[in-house]
């Protein structure tokens, strides 16, 4: 079965590492009228027709230039400019409203926009050095920043656990799935449990703790199952599946208003009914749910 999620990762590029501080390279490529450039304002893209707008070079603005990678015959690239275009401009989106898009089967780039977005959102948010204060400049490509004093930052990924848990004979009528709902979401939706791996953690237990903290839930076998970017705004989204050793909730209430088991019987059920919303088709939350259901379900949020 191939998961939804794994979409937006297909045909990744070649990030051109080597190339970022050859100015005589991005010289070039940047004249040839066959590169492309997704125009960024501060940490969002303005839509044209349905899809994203890449342009030729000398279509796009004054700008930063960031050097993306090489994919598909051609050199990408992003320019960011201000973020007051997009304030004073309509029709500019952040990366999460233009999933849609980038889950169509007919777009390409969806890894080039990840790679794009989730440097523009690391420049936007460090400005300044975290050592000494200096004011930081971009460099190689604006793949790392550096101040006055030589002190050097590079973009940062967080490692963020999600997670089905199960409960009971795996593959039998009766076996659970364990999901959750946050309070401000809207009546019937529910989703995979996640969060953030702490300093001195492993991945494993840090499912464990997660798991534990919010619904009272107690996993012990754990399982890897894939991942995903996730750059809202700098995460790396590592899915596993947990096997529950108690089945009593107890929910936080602090980051959870509800959680409850679901067989898929039931689930099947209330998805068709439209009571249960489940994460949409891109995410790795629903390759997660779909994989423990054994097939495809209808609805999503």
């Amino acid at each position: 079965m191939t998961y939804q999620h794994e979409r937006l990762s297909a045909g990744a590029h070649d990030r051109a590492g080597v190339h970022r501080a050859d100015d005589a390279w991005l010289e070039e490529k940047w004249a040839d009228p066959e590169s492309r450039v997704l125009v960024v304002s501060g940490t969002r893209v303005k839509p044209h027709e349905g899809s994203l707008d890449w342009v030729a070079p000398a279509e796009a603005p004054e700008g930063l230039r960031v050097l993306l990678g090489e994919h598909d015959g051609r050199t990408w690239f992003a320019v960011i400019v201000d973020a007051e275009v997009s304030r004073t401009d309509g029709g500019w989106a952040p990366l999460r409203g233009l999933l849609p898009f980038l889950a169509d089967d007919t777009l390409a780039g969806a890894p080039l926009v990840f790679h794009a977005l989730g440097l523009a959102e690391w420049l936007w948010v460090t400005r300044f050095c975290p050592r000494c204060g200096e004011p930081l400049q971009p460099r190689s490509s604006a793949h790392e920043l550096v101040c006055a004093n030589g002190h050097t930052q590079f973009p940062r990924t967080d490692p963020a656990v999600i997670m089905v848990v199960t409960s009971g004979e795996p593959g039998s009528e009766d076996e659970r799935c364990l999901l959750g709902r946050g309070a401000t979401w809207p009546e019937g939706r529910y989703s995979t449990l996640a969060g953030f791996c702490e300093p001195g953690e492993t991945l494993e237990d840090a499912v464990r703790r997660e798991v534990r903290e919010e619904s009272g839930i107690e996993v012990g076998a754990v399982e890897y199952f894939g991942n995903q970017p996730w750059p809202l705004p700098a995460s790396l989204m590592l899915g596993f599946i947990g096997r529950a050793v108690s089945t009593d909730i107890e929910v936080d209430h602090h980051e959870l208003e509800d959680a409850r088991w679901f067989t898929r019987a039931e689930m099947k059920s209330l998805a068709e009914a439209g009571t249960l919303l489940l994460p949409r088709g891109v995410s790795i939350s629903r390759s997660l749910v779909e994989h423990w259901y054994g097939g495809e379900l209808p609805g999503q949020w």
